[in-house]
């Protein structure tokens, strides 16, 4: 193949190339571009012939003018760029990262005609490496705790109390208010207990019919009701030697609680239908946002469930109680918000940032992660701002008439049943924890944590 050949070939092997390609004359017109340049840039070529480099806005270039270099002094001083990575921006606004090379064009005789330069678009290198960033901040974050984010004071009281009941077999129960992450202490309680190894089986107990509630927990036998086709394993049998997460167990009716505690205390199971004891070794993770104790009172609720379930209490906080951990909540789910949407949106603006911390947040966690859904959705800017945050958040506060005293302070209930049965008692720790259905370890535990004091109950007595 001749030179003369390979000039007529040259226009097909230019287009061929996925970097772009331009070609500037001497006052940085653009003379000519190939075709990955139009794609990279989002530019016909008929709106680039003829205009100069400018329009392109290459941060590399802003600068040289800034400082009053002029638009090219720098490459024609120095004949040519090398491997120089600049932001530019494309015709429909957004900037991309680029890598740039450049070199001065001359003929014969030496006399400059032009410049070339060429474009790599960096756009998926980028957001690949922003990706790896925001894995490395998952995978090494020190606020987190088994899913759990959080540094203040109330969520370091809850992830002790996650370990100290990881390390127990007794019954646990997760008190907080809707979206508070009940299920994820569960999952953190199973993830680092005993019985990690062991399957981990979760019931919403408000979410059945109580007609098929008991199925569902115990099991039936073929024929047991008009529909039961065939035996089925109820999800305690599933749950053998692990754990099993109750949720909303507020919500359960009395005759399942009857039978859940039968359950808890000869560690047996019946399926609906027969009446075959099945052994099964399980630990029972309950959670509820009611106050257990008021229902007990109120006659909904069997005092004797009640004190089998509330062996280990741990208590969520709300999301207006810890307000220091709404940063790192909110640079959490934007972060995995980015990952998942693979929008290139670099962060939350410090107006947003600050409307987020003032938001009393009643749906709590959940709500906050919501609010970052939505905002990937309204967002097409380089950051978040407030007007892309749902209505709810924005809407100014309307004054209202204090709420009445909510009577959900299950402590406090808990230390006042404690100190009348140690006064019963006379302080034996022994017979405390038998009248109330729980070891004397818990008995112990639980003087220790409101301060009781055996010996000075003995001598009151």
């Amino acid at each position: 193949m001749t030179g003369r050949e390979l000039d007529g070939y040259w226009k097909t092997v230019v287009n061929t190339l996925r970097d772009g390609i331009m070609i500037v004359n001497t006052r940085g017109a653009i003379v000519s571009v190939n075709q990955a340049f139009e794609h990279i840039t989002g530019y016909a070529r008929e709106e680039l012939i003829g205009k100069t480099c400018e329009i392109l806005h290459c941060e590399a270039c802003n600068e040289a003018i800034a400082k009053g270099e002029g638009h090219w002094c720098t490459l024609y001083r120095s004949g040519k760029t090398e491997q120089r990575q600049c932001r530019i921006r494309r015709k429909d606004g957004t900037m991309i990262h680029t890598l740039k090379n450049a070199a001065i064009l001359r003929d014969a005789e030496g006399n400059v005609l032009g410049a070339v330069e060429t474009l790599a678009d960096l756009s998926e290198i980028t957001e690949k490496n922003n990706q790896l960033e925001a894995f490395r901040k998952q995978l090494h974050s020190e606020d987190e705790f088994h899913g759990l984010v959080g540094s203040s004071a109330p969520m370091q009281q809850v992830f002790d109390m996650i370990e100290n009941a990881a390390g127990s077999d007794a019954p646990v129960i997760i008190y907080g208010e809707s979206g508070t992450g009940k299920e994820l202490v569960s999952r953190a309680i199973h993830d680092i207990g005993m019985r990690k190894k062991q399957p981990f089986v979760k019931v919403n107990c408000a979410s059945l019919a109580e007609s098929l509630l008991e199925s569902e927990l115990f099991g039936h036998v073929r024929g047991a009701y008009t529909g039961a086709y065939k035996d089925r394993v109820g999800r305690f049998e599933m749950a053998n030697k692990g754990d099993i997460f109750l949720d909303e167990i507020g919500d359960l009716p009395i005759p399942t609680q009857t039978k859940l505690l039968r359950v808890m205390e000869e560690k047996v199971v019946e399926r609906v239908g027969s009446s075959s004891p099945i052994a099964t070794d399980v630990r029972i993770i309950s959670a509820t946002n009611k106050d257990l104790m008021q229902l007990v009172e109120q006659g909904d609720y069997r005092k004797d469930f009640y004190f089998r379930i509330n062996v280990i209490p741990i208590f969520l906080p709300p999301l207006r109680n810890r307000v220091g951990d709404i940063p790192l909540l909110a640079e959490r789910f934007f972060q995995k918000m980015r990952l998942k949407s693979g929008k290139a949106i670099a962060g939350i603006s410090k107006e947003t940032m600050e409307i987020l911390i003032n938001h009393s947040w009643p749906g709590n966690v959940r709500e906050l992660k919501g609010a970052f859904e939505y905002a990937f959705v309204t967002c097409h800017e380089e950051m978040i701002q407030p007007c892309h945050l749902p209505e709810t958040i924005l809407r100014p506060k309307v004054a209202q008439i204090a709420p009445k005293r909510n009577a959900f302070n299950v402590q406090e209930i808990e230390k006042q049943e404690l100190l009348e049965v140690l006064e019963r008692t006379g302080g034996n720790q022994s017979k405390a924890a038998e009248i109330l259905g729980v070891s004397r370890v818990t008995i112990w535990n639980r003087m220790k944590r409101y301060g009781i004091d055996a010996k000075r109950m003995i001598e009151v007595r």
